[in-house]
């Protein structure tokens, strides 16, 4: 992996973590699940993005790396469906 995509790499890493707390702390004042989903998973794949650099051989298409970003986005569709099921709770 050269410098260059490690370091977008890591850009996106911590954006995806700073979303991630900017939603938990909706989550926090409001109580709505969505939020809670969102933070999560946007909590998740921050991590996710970190390990990929800690990879020796970095692969997006790896089962487990993209096995941990479906159940990032299962989160937040499973909120949304939720939501639109009149659950709110």
């Amino acid at each position: 992996m050269s410098m260059l995509e490690a370091f977008l790499l890591g850009v996106i890493a911590t954006s995806s973590l700073t979303a991630g707390v900017f939603f938990l702390k909706f989550w926090r004042k409001t109580r709505d699940s969505l939020f809670l989903a969102f933070g999560l998973a946007f909590v998740v794949e921050g991590l996710n993005r970190c390990a990929i650099l800690f990879l020796t051989k970095p692969n997006e298409g790896n089962p487990y790396i993209y096995g941990v970003r479906l159940f990032a986005f299962l989160l937040i569709l499973g909120a949304i469906l939720r939501k639109n099921s009149g659950n709110t709770a």
